[in-house]
């Protein structure tokens, strides 16, 4: 009897022992708990983009608790399985469902839309241009992404990177390139956490004392008719011309029509406020429950951070570059500075345009000017997305 008492208590504190997450995981699992601590400090301490690097480096941190992961999921991890009882499936199945299906970025491009104004884009058109050329951190990071052995489908999601454009990044990625979600959606919103330690280097570097301190004329007022037509003429003609943007584009465009129209206050109030949070934490811990070690701890994913940066670096470049040629043209109109912000980190790029500019001249004030690329960024890594995704990989 003492016997057997003694068996059941040594199968209690076994099976006990086996259930715990200290008996399982390995190595891989306490240093992606490490890489999320870090994430989270410089969520909350640094403030970088704090809206979405603290929900993925939280869903980070639980996906890699060992043992964790079978309870998130449920039984099955595949968003695209037909289950059999609805009690196989986790939290975390629901929630990458949106992932998986690629609902979250055009729903955040919806609110993107109602909160931004594209006055200083129809003000000033030029803009375009700037916008177009800071794409060229996505077409460098294509043949960067190439050479170093990926393949086509897989190079065009590491590309997207350059755009600057978290949900951009991520639509591409899942529609593409899924294995390499958690890698692609976690060095862009790092990357677009570091902007300011990016660009301000290289606008110094590229352009000259006397440039930064070009003073633009105001621009003009925007008629309310202007800023109506402009979402559906926009929409109208990128979606003869490029379908596949339509998803992304169609979406911002709608949500900028809500804040423009003036007739739907509370679909435009939601859109911005509990539709945007509510879809952004989702999106944040699906995207950071991706993250496991055994998945993220590889040579690929150490690569892809490489090719990120180099896309950044070269994203603000090619709108640098263009804004020069533009003041040169113009005789000295434009103030290359804004030319850093036609990457598509909205309105982070344009804020450090003023703050580089207020360097040389404190009364010299750019951030309108700037946000006239900064939402023209916005549009072009959208097209740029379109054309990635229209290509027969």
């Amino acid at each position: 009897m003492q016997s057997n008492l003694l068996i059941d208590v040594g199968s209690i504190f076994s099976n006990l022992w086996d259930s715990m997450g200290l008996s399982q995981g390995g190595w891989q699992n306490y240093v992606m708990l490490l890489i999320s601590f870090v994430l989270m400090f410089l969520a909350i301490v640094k403030k970088y983009e704090p809206m979405l690097l603290l929900p993925i480096a939280f869903g980070m941190f639980l996906i890699n608790l060992p043992g964790a992961e079978s309870v998130l999921w449920g039984t099955y991890t595949d968003a695209a399985h037909t289950y059999d009882s609805v009690t196989d499936r986790g939290l975390l199945w629901y929630l990458y469902y949106g992932v998986d299906k690629v609902i979250y970025p055009p729903l955040i491009f919806l609110g993107i839309g109602a909160m931004t104004d594209f006055g200083p884009l129809i003000a000033n058109p030029k803009s375009m241009l700037i916008g177009a050329g800071a794409q060229l951190g996505v077409f460098i990071a294509l043949f960067g992404a190439i050479l170093l052995g990926f393949g086509g489908a897989e190079a065009a999601a590491i590309a997207i990177i350059g755009g600057a454009d978290g949900p951009t990044a991520i639509y591409v990625t899942q529609k593409l390139a899924g294995d390499l979600l958690p890698m692609i959606a976690i060095a862009a919103y790092s990357y677009m956490a570091l902007i300011p330690a990016i660009q301000k280097p290289i606008m110094r570097l590229l352009t000259t004392k006397k440039e930064r301190a070009i003073r633009m004329k105001p621009l003009r007022q925007v008629s309310k008719v202007e800023k109506i037509i402009f979402p559906i003429a926009v929409t109208l003609i990128v979606g003869l011309i490029l379908p596949s943007s339509v998803p992304l584009l169609g979406m911002l465009m709608l949500g900028n029509l809500f804040r423009e129209s003036g007739v739907v206050e509370r679909l435009s109030s939601q859109a911005q406020n509990g539709l945007m949070n509510t879809v952004t934490i989702f999106l944040g811990i699906a995207v950071g429950c991706k993250a496991k070690g055994d998945i993220f701890l590889t040579w690929d994913t150490l690569k892809i951070i490489g090719i990120g940066v180099v896309a950044f670096y070269c994203g603000t470049i090619g709108g640098l570059l263009t804004a020069k040629v533009m003041s040169k043209v113009t005789k000295g109109q434009i103030n290359p500075l804004i030319g850093s912000a036609g990457v598509s980190a909205v309105p982070m790029a344009a804020r450090i345009s003023e703050d580089v500019g207020r360097e040389t001249d404190p009364s010299n004030h750019l951030l309108m000017h700037a946000m006239g690329p900064n939402v023209a960024g916005v549009i072009g890594s959208a097209l740029a997305a379109g054309v990635l995704l229209s290509i027969p990989w």
